[in-house]
């Protein structure tokens, strides 16, 4: 066989057997079990229901504005303008809403590991250009306790899947949490600042990966920022150059859910 003819075989036999694995194991919709043209998509119906992020947003943090006229000139959220976060730049790939909470819930309390590669994709797509900018991918890291009850950390588990999408390099384990915090999710902004402070630092020995670079934290759900400020004022106290931020849903800054991841 020539060397020309070997690559058109592999695709062949690839081809082949995804169109098998179809056969018997058909694609179904990532939020419900309606049959999908291909691994990884919403049928037409979830599809209707998914509320992605577009402009117009806050430039900084990437919350959505109702109307293009509340950005003002400087194209900034009125949070953002009288409080700038610590990071640069902050992309979310969709509205945390029910439809969100169908997709997240059961990636990272339901052992949907799987969703990981999917999902990471509709997350590439959004922060096309920060990823672009990136020299270095770090996940929002879990406490070891809630890491063992868990059994894996879903921010790192779609940061690996970004790092490989993107070509770029991750660092799992540059962040960790010093010591453990109740869940955020019934607190004020205010008080999950307060409750976040020295809670996340560099591990020892990454701070020579880490300063010069440009960082990329990668999270599942971006609220009020009061954990990827920690992580990014972390970051840059260890050298970073910058720190951007991506996550998979993002909470509008006129709302707040019951019970935040």
């Amino acid at each position: 066989m020539s060397d020309g003819a070997a690559p058109l075989v592999s695709r062949v036999f690839r081809r082949a057997g995804r169109g098998l694995l179809d056969l018997l194991l058909p694609p179904l919709c990532l939020t419900c079990d309606r049959p999908v043209a291909a691994p990884g998509q919403f049928c037409a119906t979830c599809f209707q229901s998914v509320t992605f992020i577009t402009a117009p947003f806050c430039v900084r943090c990437g919350a959505p504005f109702v109307y293009a006229a509340l950005a003002g000139g400087d194209g900034l959220c009125a949070h953002c303008r009288h409080q700038p976060p610590a990071f640069s730049r902050a992309r979310a790939a969709f509205r945390y809403d029910a439809m969100a909470r169908r997709l997240i819930l059961p990636f990272k309390h339901g052992d949907r590991t799987d969703l990981a590669q999917p999902l990471a994709r509709f997350m590439a797509r959004a922060g096309k250009m920060l990823l672009e900018d990136a020299d270095l991918l770090v996940p929002v890291p879990l406490h070891r306790t809630r890491l063992l009850s868990r059994r894996y950390n879903q921010a790192a588990l779609l940061a690996g899947a970004l790092a490989r999408l993107a070509g770029r390099k991750m660092l799992p384990d540059a962040l960790r949490r010093v010591r453990a915090t109740p869940m955020l999710g019934d607190l004020s902004a205010a008080e999950r600042a307060e409750t976040m402070a020295g809670v996340i630092a560099v591990r020892p020995g990454r701070a020579g990966r880490i300063a010069g670079r440009r960082i990329l934290l990668i999270d599942d759900v971006l609220t009020t920022g009061a954990t990827t400020n920690a992580c990014a004022r972390a970051l840059l106290a260890a050298g970073a150059r910058d720190v951007d931020v991506l996550a998979l849903a993002r909470v509008p800054a006129t709302w707040a859910p019951s019970r935040a991841l």
